[in-house]
């Protein structure tokens, strides 16, 4: 009989956890969470106490509503502007800068569930053994997810699925209603992560984060020259480029990358820029100061901003 039962119980779990995908209401606790670096994690009870060593990989945590306890911040030591408020107003204790990993810090808060993420400047993945010896960790790798795919996994682990696809829903009626209230210049669009002449700057690539959101909204992106990447490291959503190749893209409307009004001062008073189809036709914007990472937070404002200056109220330039 204690056979039996045994089979029944190892036929059960086999069910239960075949697909990661599946629902939180059919998967139950304990769950096995299958991380982005190819190993397991079982995840004992729905999580309560989050502790998150990603800076980027919070902002989606707190757009499903997770616990998440406590956080690392960015290499200067914050939070990121598009979210910081909702961390405030849940009690979010601010950790140690990207790169500095505390592990004393990690016992003092006594979570049970750690994030890290598998890749970035916040990655933690060299203390990963510690880290398993203070909680469950799960891996996660933003690098190649949107945010909606993130917060599908993550809610996963955390027991909000629903939660996160709710999110993922309303965001996408936002973009739905917004697409239709907005008339928006004609020609190709780009996004450049502008920082002057003598260092790199870069271009968004079509299959980036940034300019997936842009196209939804209807935008006709740009994309860069793959012959023009500089230097061996390579990114999925932006191609680093030489500042002397910013003259060859076509474009006739510019969005900068993480600025507001002072940096399009600069872009457009560019002598060597003076000529882009762009800043010719007037059409050289910031994306915003949050801009510089797409989760649901900064991703609601662009598109908030986008219609104050493309909606019914406002004339196309």
């Amino acid at each position: 009989m204690k056979n039996i039962f045994l089979l029944v119980a190892v036929l059960f779990s086999s069910l239960t956890f075949a697909n990661d995908a599946v629902s939180d209401a059919e998967s139950g606790w304990p769950r096995v969470f299958h991380n982005d670096d190819g190993t397991t994690t079982t995840i004992p009870a729905k999580p309560r106490h989050i502790l998150s060593t990603s800076v980027t990989v919070t902002g989606t945590l707190l757009a499903i509503g997770a616990p998440v306890q406590a956080s690392a911040a960015t290499v200067d030591g914050r939070f990121f502007g598009q979210w910081k408020s909702v961390a405030s107003q849940r009690g979010v204790q601010k950790l140690w800068s990207a790169g500095s990993v505390d592990l004393e810090s990690v016992y003092v808060q006594m979570p049970d569930l750690i994030v890290v993420s598998a890749s970035g400047a916040d990655s933690a993945m060299a203390q990963l053994a510690e880290l398993k010896e203070v909680a469950p960790v799960i891996v996660v790798d933003y690098s190649d997810r949107s945010w909606q795919s993130l917060a599908i996994k993550l809610g996963q682990a955390t027991g909000l699925t629903k939660q996160a696809k709710h999110q993922i829903d309303a965001f996408r009626q936002l973009v739905s209603d917004s697409r239709a209230q907005m008339t928006l210049p004609e020609g190709m669009t780009n996004i450049i992560s502008y920082h002057g002449a003598g260092v790199v700057n870069a271009v968004a690539k079509p299959e980036g984060a940034h300019a997936r959101l842009l196209a939804s909204l209807g935008f006709r992106m740009e994309a860069p020259d793959p012959a023009w990447q500089t230097g061996v490291v390579q990114h999925r959503d932006f191609l680093r480029v030489n500042y002397e190749n910013l003259t060859r893209l076509k474009a006739h409307t510019t969005f900068l990358l993480a600025s507001g009004d002072s940096n399009v001062q600069r872009f457009i008073h560019d002598p060597v820029l003076r000529n882009q189809p762009s800043v010719r036709a007037g059409q050289v914007y910031g994306l915003g100061q949050h801009s510089f990472r797409i989760d649901m937070y900064s991703a609601t404002e662009i598109i908030h901003a986008l219609l104050k200056r493309f909606g019914p109220e406002t004339a196309t330039p």
